[in-house]
Order: structure tokens, then sequence, then C-alpha cells
């Protein structure tokens, strides 16, 4: 059943992405005084990749034209920042970057949220009838 073409699967996809996000950045805050910690992000080319490949349906005309499919099927993955350090411990959060990721994370989570509950007010508009 496609209600709205796929609004709901991208909302979907969001929050998912927003929880993903959540939960390595509270990681990596917890773990901001661990020696040799190095920190994590996620990664937003595949997940974008992914928003890609379920929303849009692309045919090629032509082999040398780009395709919007890729190999992967992971729609986030973590990915652990090397070579940096921050601490003299070998640590390598930054606590700042963290909390502010953190801001502009729950930023995003409640813009997708008030999203999706608009998509379902209208739903139920339709179904009352308009009322």
């Amino acid at each position: 059943m496609e209600l709205f073409s796929n609004t709901f699967q991208s909302l979907e996809n969001a929050l998912n992405y927003s929880n993903t996000k959540q939960k390595v950045i509270s990681q990596n805050i917890a773990n901001s005084d661990t020696p040799n910690y190095k920190a994590k992000d996620v990664s937003k080319k595949q997940s974008f990749q992914a928003e890609l490949e379920s929303s849009i349906q692309s045919y090629r005309t032509d082999e040398r034209h780009l395709s919007f499919k890729s190999e992967g099927g992971e729609s986030s993955s973590i990915v652990t920042q090397r070579n940096v350090q921050y601490n003299n411990n070998g640590n390598s959060v930054d606590i700042d970057k963290e909390m502010t990721d953190l801001a502009a994370n729950q930023i995003y989570y409640n813009a997708v949220s008030d999203r999706l509950s608009g998509k379902f007010k209208s739903l139920e508009t339709v179904i009352r009838g308009g009322k």
C-alpha cells in the first residue's frame, strides 16, 4: 500500500537515521574519558543513497547514463574516525562537537516527527471527509 507516494517510507528512514545518530553520539559522550577510544559517526552518504534508491525510479536510456542504484544494501553505517587524537590518552572525542551534533540531531528529529505528524493529520482529515 503506497500512501502519499513513499513519503511515509522516506520519513521512517529519516527517523531511523536520527535514531542511529543519537545512539552514536551518546556512545561518544559516554566514552569521552575512555583511554584510546575513537569517536564514531554515522555515514550520511549511504543513508542518502538508500533514500534515493527507495524513492526515485530511474530508467536509463543509454548504458553511459549514471544509475541511482548502488551495491550496498545498508541504510546507514557507523564509521570510526581513525588517526585523530584530541586528548593525551589517545581519545578522539571532542565533547563540544558531540554536544553540537546532539543539538542538531534533536532539531532534525523534531522536524521529521512534526512532518510525519502532519502527514497523519492530513490522512485523518481525508478519512473523516474533510471535517
